[in-house]
């Protein structure tokens, strides 16, 4: 079995979309980050998103595991014209798109953007490809709230929609056992 250990970066504090704008974690807690990186695994090896908040938190994390190159793949949705803005502000200039795109997810996509079937698609196969070059071993994986709800709507199984109900706090673990069984999901949102 190889166990996928999702990692939220650290907090941001910004108060709008976030998507593919690159801007930094806060990763002064470091009793926070020392108690996550006790809980997990010590000889995984760690990947993380391109994404600064990301990577940072990778590296915050890394100790003595084997640190993969970070990767495109596993970056937030992009949000497009969305990202920077807040979500009223959003909802005030396409209501009826950014209510769609939060309630029926699936193809629709924010002007500029991706959707969630094309976000879930580019992640999957960044998975896919960590699960081929490192099975059967434990995988930590620092990323966003959409990428690791995606994996959380395979895993359960569930709908896009049923996935974006579960909260992912910032420094939370979700983990996800794969196996030829098929997957199986394991605490969503643990904070250490």
């Amino acid at each position: 079995m190889t166990r996928l250990w999702w990692v939220r970066h650290g907090p941001t504090h910004a108060k709008t979309l976030t998507g593919w704008r690159d801007i930094p974690a806060d990763l002064t807690d470091t009793a926070r980050i020392a108690r996550l990186n006790a809980y997990l695994p010590a000889n995984a090896v760690i990947v993380a998103s391109d994404l600064i908040r990301a990577s940072a938190t990778a590296n915050a994390l890394a100790g003595g595991r084997q640190r993969l190159p970070d990767t495109a793949a596993l970056r937030e949705f992009n949000f497009g014209d969305w990202d920077g803005k807040h979500f009223s502000d959003v909802a005030e200039s396409h209501p009826a798109l950014s209510r769609a795109y939060w309630e029926a997810p699936g193809d629709i996509a924010p002007p500029g953007g991706e959707s969630w079937n094309n976000a879930a698609a580019r992640v999957g196969e960044a998975v896919s490809c960590l699960l081929a070059d490192h099975g059967g071993r434990d995988i930590i994986l620092v990323a966003h709230v959409g990428v690791i709800l995606t994996q959380v709507q395979i895993a359960a199984p569930c709908t896009a929609f049923q996935a974006l109900a579960h909260t992912i706090d910032n420094l939370s673990v979700t983990d996800i056992g794969v196996s030829t069984a098929g997957w199986q999901l394991g605490r969503i949102n643990h904070v250490p």
